[in-house]
C-alpha cells in the first residue's frame, strides 16, 4: 500500500471512531453514572424518601415537575432555572405558578450528589430519578422501572413555552392529544401517564367550574358522581376557595395504583381532562382495561415514564452539567 493511499485509510478510520464516539456519547445509557457516581439512586432515594416523609404530597409533585420539565422543550431541566437577564424562565408560567413544587428537594439531593460526585450528574438526571423514586415509594417495587441515564442540562428556558406546551386541565382531549403526539408521544401515553393522577391534589381553581356552572348552564356537570359533587361543594365553595385543595383521587389518596382508573369509570375523575377520556371510545377501552389489570398498568406506565423521559434529551457535548439547578454554570 502506497503511503498517499496508508494516510487515507487512516483518516477514514479516525473519521469512523469519531462518528461512533459520537453516536455512543450521544445515547442514554442504563448504566451511565455505574463508575462515575455508584451512589447515584441511593441518594436520590434517601433525599425523596426524607422529602416524602415529612410531606406525603411530595410524589406527586416530583413527578409533576418531571413531566413539566419535559413538556417544555424536552427533558433538560429548564423548569429548575430561575429568571435571569437574558430570558424569563418557566416557574411563574400559568401552568406552574403557585403550582409547581419540590425545588428544594431536588436541590438538597443535587447538594448531596455533588459531595459524592462532583460536577458529574446533570440536575435534569437527578430530577428524572427523583420522580421514579416517588412513584416507586408511594406503591412498591411493581411500579418500578430501569431509568436510562446520561441527560444533560440545558442553558436556557422560556416562559412562553410552558405556557403554550404544557397541557391544561380545561383543555379538550383532542387538544391534549395534539400535544402529547407534539412530543412523539401517542394517545396510549396519554392515558398512562395520566394514571399519574392515582396521587397527588389539585386546586379548586383547576375543576371548580364543574361543581356550579358547568359549560356556562348554571348547574353542575351532570357526569359527575353526586356523592363526590357533594363533598367537592363544600371543599371548593363558590367564593374564594380557588386555592383550596382537593385529592385526585379521594380513596387511595398517597397510594400509587390503579385506583384513578376505577374512578374514572364510576364518572369520579376530578379533572375535566380525565374525565374526558371516557368520552372517547379508544381512550375509555384502555381505562376500562386498566381499571382491571392493575400490574399491567404498572408495566406501561413504567413504559411511557422511559418514553417521555427522552424527549429532546441533550447529551454527549450538549447543554451543561450545572452545579447549582437554578443557574447556569
Amino acid at each position: 500500500m502506497n503511503p498517499s493511499n496508508s494516510n487515507t485509510y487512516s483518516l477514514f478510520s479516525l473519521f469512523v471512531l469519531l462518528v461512533l464516539s459520537s453516536l455512543v456519547s450521544g445515547q442514554l445509557d442504563y448504566k451511565f453514572y455505574d463508575n462515575s457516581c455508584p451512589n447515584l439512586t441511593k441518594i436520590v432515594r434517601n433525599g425523596v424518601w426524607s422529602a416524602i416523609s415529612n410531606d406525603t404530597r411530595m410524589a406527586a409533585s416530583l413527578l409533576r415537575l418531571h413531566f413539566h420539565d419535559c413538556f417544555v422543550n424536552g427533558c433538560d431541566g429548564s423548569v429548575l432555572l430561575d429568571d435571569t437577564s437574558s430570558f424569563t424562565g418557566e416557574k411563574n408560567a400559568g401552568p406552574n405558578r403557585n403550582s409547581v413544587r419540590g425545588f428544594e428537594v431536588i436541590d438538597t439531593i443535587k447538594a448531596n450528589v455533588e459531595k459524592s460526585c462532583p460536577s458529574t450528574v446533570s440536575c435534569t438526571d437527578i430530577l428524572t430519578l427523583a420522580a421514579r423514586e416517588a412513584v416507586y415509594l408511594s406503591a412498591g417495587y411493581s411500579y418500578y422501572w430501569i431509568v436510562p441515564l446520561g441527560r444533560r442540562d440545558g442553558t436556557t428556558a422560556s416562559q412562553s413555552a410552558a405556557n403554550q406546551q404544557i397541557p391544561s386541565p380545561f383543555e379538550p382531549l383532542e387538544n391534549i392529544t395534539a400535544k402529547f403526539t407534539s412530543k412523539g408521544l401517542t394517545m396510549k401515553d396519554v392515558v398512562v401517564l395520566s394514571g399519574a393522577h392515582t396521587i397527588g391534589f389539585a386546586q379548586c381553581s383547576s375543576f371548580k367550574q364543574r361543581l356550579f356552572n358547568y359549560n356556562s348552564s348554571g348547574q353542575p356537570d351532570p357526569t359527575l358522581e353526586s356523592s363526590l359533587l357533594k363533598n367537592l361543594q363544600t371543599t371548593c365553595p363558590d367564593d374564594n376557595s380557588d386555592t383550596n385543595l382537593a385529592p385526585l383521587d379521594p380513596v387511595t389518596t398517597n397510594k400509587f395504583d390503579n385506583v384513578y382508573y376505577k374512578n374514572l369509570v364510576n364518572n369520579s375523575g376530578l379533572l375535566q381532562s380525565d374525565q374526558a377520556l371516557m368520552g372517547d371510545s379508544n381512550s375509555s377501552a384502555m381505562v376500562n382495561y386498566y381499571s382491571k389489570y392493575p400490574y399491567l398498568f404498572a408495566q406501561d406506565f413504567g413504559t411511557s415514564m422511559v418514553k417521555m423521559g427522552k424527549i429532546s434529551v441533550l447529551t454527549g457535548n450538549d447543554g451543561e452539567i450545572r452545579k447549582n439547578c437554578h443557574v447556569v454554570n
